[in-house]
């Protein structure tokens, strides 16, 4: 909370122009038909917030986003520091799935609104249903989408809660590529109630094809994305 407050303080001049003029520009459908420079600009905020909270993040492996267009990301979730990572460091638009909770939080639901991201009550079944079929025909046309499969922060610092199998009957329907990326040391930012300066790391892996996961179900997929960001984790933290 702490790191927060020391944000919005060293942003107290920006905030109102970034949310309450930009934003509602980028909203009017009518002028900006896509998402895209909407995105790009949270991708600007996103790396002001970054240097305003004292954090260096290091980025690996962005050469392994797929070339083209219309793939499914799969982080581990540590907390709200991972969207904002995930800002800075990816520039390829790319949409959301939030958990309700989330995406009505000030701030945050204006950039859901802005972003047309998909808020997700799940309490419900078949809200759950029609994530599945709205994202997967999305992604067949192209659309880029970061889904959290262990479905909430883990809580845990670097220890991950185990991952839900539903969010990859999306890349069943789609056959599109999955990247599975490591967030490293990321709950430290906004989950620890310091400013010190800190250190995260973000590493977007190499992408599961479907030609690798078409025989598997939807929780061995789920468990083979889990081991590849365990892997790396294991990896940068020995």
């Amino acid at each position: 909370m702490k790191r927060i407050i020391l944000v919005v303080l060293r942003c107290i001049f920006k905030l109102p122009y970034w949310w309450f003029y930009k934003l509602k520009q980028y909203q009017n459908k009518e002028k900006y038909p896509t998402i895209d420079e909407g995105y790009q600009f949270i991708h600007n905020v996103a790396d002001e917030i970054v240097k305003k909270a004292r954090v260096d993040l290091k980025c690996y492996g962005l050469e392994n986003l797929p070339k083209e267009n219309g793939y499914l990301i799969a982080p581990n979730h540590q907390g709200l520091f991972d969207i904002v990572a995930l800002f800075k460091t990816d520039k390829n638009t790319t949409k959301f799935v939030l958990k309700k909770e989330l995406a009505s939080m000030i701030l945050i639901k204006d950039v859901v609104k802005t972003l047309d991201y998909y808020s997700l009550d799940r309490t419900s079944i078949r809200d759950g249903a029609k994530m599945v079929k709205e994202v997967s025909k999305e992604i067949s046309e192209g659309t880029n989408y970061v889904i959290f499969s262990e479905g909430t922060r883990s809580k845990k610092g670097n220890t991950m809660g185990e991952f839900k199998g539903g969010t990859f009957k999306i890349a069943l329907k789609t056959h599109c590529p999955i990247v599975p990326v490591a967030m490293i040391d990321c709950y430290q930012v906004f989950d620890n109630n310091t400013i010190k300066p800190v250190t995260a790391q973000i590493h977007y892996l190499k992408p599961i094809e479907y030609e690798e996961y078409k025989d598997l179900k939807t929780n061995e997929i789920a468990a083979l994305v889990q081991s590849r960001i365990q892997t790396c984790m294991d990896g940068v933290l020995k």
